[in-house]
């Protein structure tokens, strides 16, 4: 019998963990009357988390390849294990926030990252809830990780250990943390303001482990507006069936693509941002802020003025 060796193990109890966490927050949900599950929701993300186990394991050989022939070229080796290991999930989470940001910020990869996050319900079932098509490019942005002497088998390791925490982060219970952990973790608090539709919190908060990125990139935010969290995308699709909740986007960048008059509009649906349109019809979630911070700045102006 074939024994288990310690990175095989240690994969079991993170899935395992998730599992029984996951259990516990759906019960705690029901009893408490919270209403945080709704049947249909958890069963589309069990679903798209099945068909991304399967892409998954379809991608798996060519991933382990192209690490491993990448691997055969690497500049240098880290030697001291403590150190390896440290880098290793600091230069994953980094090239993660990359892969992650690019999702949000290009029409092209946003329609393969949409279903991520088209639930509006929040719960650690949504952490499950997974952009079917990303294995099939993933491998690409942890070409530098081999180049720097991590082998195959450790990226990916490093890569399951980081997305345990971020299924962790997918929860609306508040959860108390010293402040100075979310100056450099991604906290519960982060993540349910990027998974918000509310206009102000659009594309932030991008981490998966560490915060820091978007403390210094620009896409930082906290969970600060007045009004309660809105979960979703701001156009929800009306059709939430097992097809159109992967491919609702995809039809809609055809469409816009089909009909965008000369090449170059054509390109800029699929690589500018969503919400970008060639005549203004639509607008970017950056335009819609800078027009939610001047209505919210000539708000507070009119109430200081009839005070």
């Amino acid at each position: 019998m074939q024994h288990l060796d310690k990175t095989q193990l240690s994969a079991i109890v993170i899935l395992c963990l998730l599992v029984v966490l996951t259990l516990v927050e759906m019960g705690l949900s029901y009893w408490e009357d919270r209403h945080y599950y709704k049947t249909r929701d958890t069963l589309t993300n069990i679903y798209l988390t099945s068909l991304a186990v399967i892409t998954n394991v379809i991608v798996k050989g060519s991933t382990f390849i192209i690490l491993t022939f990448t691997y055969q070229y690497r500049l240098f080796q880290i030697h001291n294990t403590w150190l390896y290991w440290t880098i290793l999930i600091v230069l994953q989470d980094f090239l993660y926030w990359v892969l992650h940001y690019i999702g949000h910020y290009c029409r092209f990869f946003w329609a393969i990252h949409v279903t991520h996050h088209s639930s509006e319900q929040f719960n650690f079932t949504t952490g499950f809830r997974s952009t079917v098509f990303e294995p099939l490019y993933r491998v690409f942005f942890y070409l530098p990780l081999a180049l720097m002497g991590f082998t195959a088998l450790d990226i990916l390791y490093a890569y399951l250990v980081t997305q345990f925490y971020g299924n962790l982060v997918h929860t609306q219970y508040k959860v108390p943390l010293p402040k100075w952990y979310g100056w450099i973790f991604v906290t519960p608090a982060h993540h349910r303001v990027h998974h918000a539709s509310n206009i102000p919190y659009l594309d932030k908060n991008m981490g998966m482990v560490l915060i820091l990125w978007d403390r210094l990139f620009g896409t930082f935010r906290d969970e600060d507006l007045p009004e309660p969290v809105k979960y979703g995308i701001t156009k929800q699709p009306e059709d939430m069936g097992p097809v159109n909740v992967i491919f609702h986007e995809w039809k809609a960048l055809m469409h816009d693509v089909k009909h965008a008059p000369g090449f170059k509009n054509k390109l800029g649906y699929l690589f500018n941002p969503p919400g970008w349109s060639h005549d203004g019809s639509t607008q970017t979630a950056k335009v819609m802020q800078r027009e939610y911070e001047i209505q919210h700045i000539t708000h507070l102006s009119e109430q200081k003025s009839s005070a």
